[in-house]
């Protein structure tokens, strides 16, 4: 894991290498990838921020309700990738993280995203405020030094 402070938040980095598995007929990246690989991303950076055990423990679970993204170039077989999330808004029933997949060793972005998140009861099915101890926590880490 990879971490580092920017405007605030703290920004998580998770690589990745293009496989041959990943790209499509036209030989690059599929559009519909790269949101397996912004998902692949975000639940490492749940996991290394230590959030998953506090949703775990409050019995509460994550719902995607909005996904904004933004293609900018393609990424092809043998690519190094470096997707970056941050979280960019954090209220009590609702948060966004922005994420964004750059070519490694370079400043080139290949795709970014606006991912807006609820927490729910894993009981019930419906939304919920975010307790209080994933709330402090998220909050902290908008805030990290």
């Amino acid at each position: 894991m990879n971490t580092y402070k920017h405007k605030t938040a703290l920004v998580h980095q998770k690589e990745l290498r293009v496989r041959g598995f990943h790209v499509d007929v036209y030989q690059h990246v599929n559009n519909a990838r790269y949101l397996e690989f912004l998902e692949d991303a975000r639940w490492h950076f749940f996991d290394d921020m230590g959030l998953t055990p506090l949703f775990s423990a409050a019995q509460c679970a994550m719902a995607v309700i909005n996904i904004n993204i933004s293609y900018r170039c393609s990424a092809y077989f043998g690519d190094d990738l470096v997707i970056e999330t941050s979280f960019s808004q954090v209220q009590s029933r609702k948060v966004e993280l922005k994420q964004i997949i750059k070519l490694k060793h370079s400043d080139k972005v290949i795709t970014q995203a606006l991912v807006t998140f609820v927490a729910f009861d894993q009981q019930t099915k419906k939304a919920i405020s975010f307790p209080p101890t994933l709330l402090e926590k998220m909050h902290s880490l908008m805030s990290s030094s």
